[in-house]
């Protein structure tokens, strides 16, 4: 039985990475569709999955279109238990479900003037207190997940799990304007960059060119810090 996802443009789309990863990630069946977020033709693409606006949206195998992230990251665990979507241990799982609902909700001056963009890093991109006190709270998190659960791996708790599929667009954003963080921030940081999963969404996004590039900036720009695609 396989999913249906609907993602938008793979250089860009943070929340359609998210969306996809969680398939990935888990081993979970799904057939992947690219529609017109910049072309232009989103609401039409999404107008057989009503009610449905934005990517990422899946579709289930019995029909059930699901929108938004945390809902289908929900979803997904439910409707698959022994996949490891969310750590086993109890108190893992609360906490990793607190830092998935706030970066859910929060961390708006890091998404907005961050976007994701995965071809390059910016040369001196000017920190804003704004995003600094994002960059300060995240830290803050990723050291207590770290430190409280995530002795077994490279990862928040140890293995793998929904909150580092929440994390990774944060990642992206980190890496592509070279914003500071700490050593540890950056290894886990590294560990994303280097994840084969998120490689290969990098190296098919690049496939694409983009005239004018969404979200280009006025700064110079060096090569993109993880492998290369």
């Amino acid at each position: 039985m396989t999913y249906d996802l609907f993602i938008g443009d793979k250089t860009f789309s943070s929340w359609s990475l998210r969306g996809w990863l969680m398939f990935e990630k888990f081993g979970l069946p799904v057939n992947t569709t690219l529609v017109g977020l910049y072309a232009g033709t989103m609401a039409q693409d999404l107008a057989a999955l009503a009610p449905a606006r934005f990517v990422p949206v899946m579709r289930t195998p019995d029909g059930i279109v699901v929108g938004d992230t945390l809902a289908m990251a929900e979803t997904l665990a439910e409707r698959h238990p022994d996949a490891g979507l969310w750590p086993a241990d109890p108190a893992a799982r609360a906490l990793a479900r607190w830092l998935v609902a706030e970066m859910h909700s929060g961390f708006g001056a890091l998404r907005g003037e961050c976007p994701m963009q995965l071809l390059h890093q910016y040369v001196d991109f000017p920190v804003s207190d704004a995003v600094q006190a994002d960059l300060d709270r995240l830290q803050s998190l990723w050291a207590l997940a770290r430190d409280r659960h995530g002795a077994g791996g490279p990862w928040l708790f140890g293995d793998y799990s929904l909150a580092d599929v929440f994390f990774a667009p944060v990642a992206a954003r980190i890496a592509g304007y070279g914003l500071p963080v700490s050593e540890a921030a950056q290894v886990y940081v590294a560990a994303h960059l280097a994840d084969p999963a998120f490689c290969a969404w990098r190296a098919d996004g690049l496939t694409k060119s983009y005239d004018p590039v969404p979200y280009a900036m006025d700064l110079a720009t060096t090569d993109w810090p993880g492998p290369s695609a």
